[in-house]
């Protein structure tokens, strides 16, 4: 399973979702242009240490992104508040990446048109969206229940 963030705005999103790669052992693909100069302070702080552990893939475009995908890739599965499929509905599998786009504008019609499914976290009627790292951690982590892909637990109480 992978995450990949499509023209990210926020370094501290950026940073966040970089982190939340590493503790899960999860590839991540950033493809720019990002609304921010990489080695933003903001970016650095907010991914520590773990930046460090990360599989990340910068990619030029999205073109490059598509181009550059290993095969056989797996599906497309964008997080979007348009999305048909309530998230914990959604039968995930191994392969899938998870795409997360910009905090300010989502993706183009051509990124929705691309994806092999969308999904949501519903909300309330009145709330727009969520934080893009907020969304990816809760989907994520349904997409890892599912799966199976969460981090072996030994030595951790069930009762805890």
């Amino acid at each position: 399973m992978r995450l990949a963030l499509y023209q990210p705005d926020i370094p501290q999103n950026t940073g966040a979702l970089l982190r939340l790669a590493a503790c899960f052992d999860l590839g991540l693909d950033v493809i720019e242009p990002c609304g921010f100069v990489w080695d933003d302070r903001h970016l650095k702080r907010a991914g520590m240490d773990y930046t460090l552990l990360a599989r990340m893939i910068r990619h030029l475009s999205w073109e490059t992104y598509l181009a550059t995908r290993p095969e056989p890739a797996g599906r497309l599965v964008l997080l979007t508040t348009r999305g048909a499929v309530p998230h914990h509905h959604f039968r995930f599998q191994p392969g899938d990446t998870l795409l997360l786009g910009r905090e300010s504008c989502g993706v183009p019609e051509s990124v929705h048109d691309r994806a092999d499914a969308r999904v949501v976290v519903p909300l309330v009627p009145a709330a727009r969206s969520l934080n893009v790292v907020t969304a990816a951690a809760m989907v994520l982590s349904e997409a890892l229940r599912q799966t199976g892909g969460y981090p072996p637990d030994e030595g951790l109480s069930p009762d805890a």
